[in-house]
């Protein structure tokens, strides 16, 4: 179990027992609607799983998305502010020799010019940006409230407001049983009913409508599942949290983690908050940052419309989220079980689509299996990482998905599923198109300059999406009969050509699996720029 510290000014942190292993630092940036939040820990490994210690905090209102209703554009100025945000980041984390993983949500990932924020991220302020979907949001949320309210025994409900979307999950003893992310943001929201310069009633009722008719399509499926308890993260929260506490003590509250907000409170804070017709009015209200007067309003119906909806008595306040989640899955990343295959939640997330679109998995996980062993044997040639792996077991597992729809084009099919599902968890949006372009090129045409997918890749990840659907294409020829004939395979590297050794299952004839995947030998063989011979080993 983790084991929690008090620290001056009220902060929790989590430290590692004597004798653990020597920690590491490691930043997380989350780009939020409305704020962009840094976060630089000393990560350790112990019994139980990683701790961590927060040495820097930073936060930066950018207000990404401030066009009414969807959110399609973002302006020049706001593409300034999160650049400049994170340059002055990637110096905090660089005192600290701390590496970044940045993550944008909804603003950025609705955005039409968002590759233009994510260029000049790269060029700038020399951070990679990974745009993540909803439903990842949600889970690494889960994984940072986790952290910090001991609810991991039982099925909570978690609900996270931010600018531009609302995610909620349903999880338990840190699996998630359902999730959604809503198009409900206290920017987005404020900009739709609260844009003018006093609130009225009618926008009052009509923003309650709104959110009503949003939530309840999945309020039906939490109810379904039913939760013990509910948590409440992001920025909004946290505010209604500190103006209860304001109004109950006359004080500032030191931390708002593990506080709880109940029903009656929430309905009086909404009740203030709407009398105050203007944000210059709601700013001079006791306990509320006055940066947040003029969304707060719209983020606090959120709130009010999910607990009236779901008759939920109070609210556990969580002030970790999203970036911590990112802290330790970025950890568990590096120092997972083994560095040789997928960690038991992505893996897990792959063999369920698979389970659920594939005709034939048995012999998906052959082609896995021939395929990474192949991948293994030629790195001396490809030189590509452990990431690089993954991908292609993901890819291996998947490529038949698209047989769900038709086996006509079911290569393009499977380009398709994978890139639309929202069942895989822990991958982000980069990793995701990666594995369905691989599984999109395991058959018919070879990766080329004209198709949008792929010329949108980097340099470095077109060779990586060659090299890996060139090793897929040999392990689909090596499984040619769907009855895991070949044992194993080996590779002789004999300067000019490599040769490929397939072993047979005793008593097995595995002559038309050495042709076909010789007759699929092409794309691997421009790829790694040698000649390829397959032969039985015998």
């Amino acid at each position: 179990m983790l084991r929690h510290i008090t620290r001056p000014g009220g902060q929790t942190a989590c430290v590692p027992p004597d004798g653990s292993p020597a920690p590491e630092t490691l930043a997380a940036v989350d780009i939020g609607t409305n704020s962009l939040h840094g976060v630089v820990a000393r990560m350790s490994s112990g019994e139980g799983g990683p701790r961590f210690e927060i040495l820097e905090r930073e936060k930066e209102m950018v207000r990404l998305g401030s066009s009414g209703g969807d959110m399609r554009e973002l302006s020049a100025e706001a593409i300034d502010r999160v650049v400049a945000a994170l340059d002055r980041f990637r110096q905090v984390a660089e005192v600290h020799d701390a590496p970044i993983t940045a993550v944008a949500t909804s603003a950025i990932r609705e955005a039409e010019n968002r590759d233009e924020l994510i260029e000049r991220a790269w060029l700038e302020a020399r951070v990679h940006v990974h745009v993540i979907t909803g439903v990842e949001e949600a889970r690494l949320i889960h994984l940072g409230i986790l952290q910090a309210v001991p609810v991991y025994d039982s099925r909570l409900l978690l609900c996270d407001i931010g600018g531009g979307s609302t995610e909620l999950l349903v999880g338990l003893r840190g699996e998630v049983l359902a999730s959604r992310s809503l198009k409900l943001g206290a920017i987005r929201l404020t900009r739709r009913f609260f844009d003018g310069d006093r609130v009225t009633p009618s926008d009052l009722e009509s923003c309650r409508r709104h959110v009503r008719s949003t939530v309840a399509p999945f309020a039906r499926e939490i109810r379904r599942l039913g939760v013990e308890v509910t948590v409440g993260s992001s920025g909004t929260i946290n505010a209604l949290a500190e103006m209860a506490v304001r109004r109950a003590t006359g004080s500032r509250a030191r931390s708002v983690s593990n506080l709880t907000l109940s029903r009656l409170q929430l309905d009086e804070l909404v009740h203030e908050l709407a009398q105050a017709p203007t944000a210059a009015a709601r700013a001079e209200l006791s306990g509320l940052d006055p940066s947040r007067a003029d969304i707060v309003l719209a983020g606090a119906l959120i709130l009010e419309q999910v607990v009236h909806e779901l008759d939920i008595t109070e609210v556990v306040v969580s002030d970790y989220a999203l970036r911590e989640g990112v802290l330790l899955d970025t950890w568990r990343r590096r120092h997972g079980g083994s560095l040789h295959h997928l960690s038991d939640l992505r893996r897990q997330s792959v063999l369920n689509l698979a389970e659920a679109m594939d005709e034939d998995p048995p012999h998906s996980l052959q082609v896995a299996g021939l395929a990474l062993e192949l991948f293994d044997a030629t790195v001396h040639r490809h030189a590509l990482g452990d990431d690089a792996r993954e991908i292609l077991e993901a890819a291996a597992l998947l490529c038949n998905v698209g047989m769900f729809l038709s086996h006509a084009q079911h290569h393009k099919h499977g380009y398709y599923v994978i890139r639309s599902t929202d069942r895989l968890a822990g991958f982000n949006d980069n990793e995701v198109e990666r594995i369905a372009l691989v599984a999109r090129y395991h058959r018919k045409s070879e990766p080329k300059a004209k198709h949008p997918e792929f010329a949108g890749l980097s340099a470095d990840q077109q060779r990586e999406v060659q090299v890996l659907a060139g090793l897929l294409r040999l392990a689909i020829g090596l499984d040619r009969h769907h009855a895991a004939r070949v044992r194993s395979v080996a590779v002789k590297d004999k300067g000019d050509r490599l040769v490929v050794r397939a072993s047979a299952v005793e008593g097995e004839d595995i002559t038309l699996e050495v042709y076909a995947a010789a007759a699929r030998r092409e794309l691997l063989e421009a790829a790694l720029n040698v000649g390829i011979e397959v032969v039985d080993h015998g």
